[in-house]
């Protein structure tokens, strides 16, 4: 039996049939619906329930926190009318209204930033251009091997793309960009994705919190945010396991040098003989220097394990569910794992 689902933002009403998610019947109708993964891992097709009832499909725990899900949000890609019911995606001053572009790109450079990291540049071929938020992430794909997400790490306006590749243990993608990748091949280019982007309205403090790669996105929205004025205090903390996994230390450094509202501070969980760095989690630094953090914005990427121990910290520190923006990386064997198809 099919249920009618009203899309309050496209002002129309679709059906859903049995077992159909809100997101499959809106897409099928025509409707733009934002979204990224479609598998419950990215949080891009976030909506508020204003009527009715789903039922949840299996979803990755960042993408949704109990909080929000509390508070009336779902998932559109992972719920499924039980009944008649309504949504809405969010209003305009807190979406990234970005068309969606497929755009061929050459690369530009590619070189290894640490000991499991690799920087790649790449350049839109043909006067191309995407337009994103500081934050969001786009797919790539590599030669005859599937696309796989990366986020941007440059600010919205620079003419060149900047991705930091972590290499997974068997992943093919990774190795490939490790490896073969070389100046001058093509990479395809689908997006932006993602919701976990720089709300450029909030007059608040930030909190940043990056593990490994998830320092992409951190800094494409902490550069940002300090490049188009927005002057309340920014903390940023980094954490990796030991100096051979830090990178993008000299960029962190020039930008507290520049902006005296943005303190960097950088953990290592396994620090060996590392001087100069705080010893632990990266969340067990901002643990012990906020006690309070009611009225910030705070976005987090990095390792899933990282992202729910650092959602659940905010939490405890004031800080409101809808005011955590965060992006996990999932490997292909954590989202099958997550419950995506």
């Amino acid at each position: 039996m099919a249920h009618r689902v009203t899309v309050r933002n496209a002002a129309r009403a679709v059906d859903a049939d049995a077992g159909e998610t809100i997101l499959e019947a809106a897409l099928l109708a025509g409707i733009d619906y934002p979204c990224g993964c479609q598998s419950g891992t990215c949080g891009s097709c976030k909506s508020r329930l204003l009527s009715g009832a789903v039922d949840m499909l299996p979803y990755a725990g960042p993408a949704l926190s109990e909080g929000e899900r509390a508070a009336g949000l779902i998932l559109a890609c992972r719920a499924v009318p039980t009944g008649d019911c309504a949504v809405a995606w969010p209003a305009p001053g807190e979406a990234a209204n970005h068309p969606r572009r497929r755009i061929a790109c050459r690369v530009a450079d590619v070189e290894a930033a640490a000991a499991d990291v690799w920087r790649l540049r790449l350049d839109p071929a043909d006067g191309g251009r995407l337009r994103f938020s500081a934050g969001q992430y786009a797919s790539l794909s590599f030669a005859d091997l599937p696309p796989r997400d990366f986020s941007m790490a440059n600010r919205p306006l620079d003419p060149q793309l900047e991705f930091h590749v972590r290499r997974i243990d068997g992943g093919r993608v990774s190795a490939y960009v490790a490896e073969e990748l070389k100046p001058g091949d093509e990479v395809r280019l689908e997006g932006p994705f993602g919701a976990a982007f720089l709300r450029r309205k909030h007059p608040g403090p930030i909190v940043a919190i990056a593990g490994s790669t998830g320092l992409a996105p951190i800094l494409s929205i902490v550069d940002t945010a300090l490049h188009s004025g927005m002057t309340q205090p920014i903390r940023l903390y980094f954490g990796a396991r030991d100096a051979a996994h830090l990178y993008a230390t000299e960029r962190l450094e020039a930008l507290a040098r520049a902006h005296e509202n943005l303190r960097v501070e950088i953990a290592l969980s396994e620090p060996g003989g590392a001087a100069g760095y705080r010893r632990g989690f990266v969340t067990d630094a901002v643990a012990a220097d906020r006690a309070d953090l009611g009225g910030a914005k705070a976005y987090v990427a990095g390792p899933p394990a990282m992202v729910e121990a650092a959602a659940a910290l905010l939490a405890s520190r004031g800080v409101a569910p809808e005011d955590v923006h965060a992006d996990a990386f999932f490997t292909e064997a954590e989202k099958a794992a997550a419950g995506a198809p």
